[in-house]
């Protein structure tokens, strides 16, 4: 589903992503795993195209999207899930829900199964999104990035600051749509043990670079634990 070739990324003079490359498969759960600072966060900017791609190219279930902006990417098939949640503190849950549909018709329903799988929603729909806790604001932020039904759903550390009970929720619902095989998923995350249940395929960072790769149920054995504490 989708396919990133020797991307390359720079701040200033400063080289941040060097020659990537992986893919991401239909039905798959791709865990993205390193310290702060590896790149992270910079390579989903540049899957999403919010940072434009020096070199390199990716590609979208055969489509080469490299030049596309975000939006043309988000029409393409990508849903993005950012670091910190950013949802519209001032809009009710149902407003919040709707811009995940902006580009489709005004009159295109919510997706119903979005309050089957986080039934909170469903409840609180008429409250403004700031008034929600952390959890639900990160539930909130999935059931967004759902709502236009993606082919590729991408997540920044969706666990970071959310209380247990939530974490446990979030995981079984990526799991539940990997399941479905109608997307891939591609997961960062510094949190190692909901990597390491989720994972199907494991890549690790280090220095703007892919350091270790494997299948997620060798992760133990491959000392990925180790790797993200050095």
């Amino acid at each position: 589903m989708l396919n990133v070739d020797s991307l390359n990324q720079y701040y200033g003079g400063s080289h941040i992503l060097r020659g990537l490359s992986f893919e991401a498969k239909l039905g798959e759960v791709t865990v993205v795993l390193g310290r702060n600072g590896v790149g992270k966060t910079t390579l989903l900017k540049s899957l999403m195209g919010v940072v434009p791609v020096k070199t390199g190219s990716v590609t979208l279930d055969g489509a080469d999207i490299t030049r596309q902006t975000p939006y043309e990417r988000v029409r393409a098939g990508m849903g993005y899930v950012p670091q910190g949640r950013e949802i519209f503190g001032r809009l009710t849950v149902e407003e919040n829900l709707r811009m995940g549909l902006a580009y489709k018709p005004a009159s295109t329903p919510i997706p119903a199964e979005l309050f089957e799988l986080f039934p909170v929603l469903k409840q609180m729909l008429h409250r403004r999104g700031g008034d929600l806790s952390g959890g639900q604001q990160q539930q909130l932020a999935i059931a967004r990035a759902l709502a236009a039904g993606p082919k590729l759903l991408i997540l920044d550390e969706p666990t970071e600051g959310i209380q247990p009970s939530i974490i446990k929720d979030i995981g079984r619902v990526i799991r539940m749509l990997a399941d479905r095989k109608t997307m891939a998923i591609v997961l960062v995350e510094q949190f190692y043990d909901f990597a390491a249940e989720l994972a199907d395929q494991y890549l690790v960072m280090e220095r703007g670079e892919i350091i270790a790769r494997g299948r997620g149920a060798d992760m133990g054995d491959h000392g990925v634990r180790e790797m993200m504490s050095i």
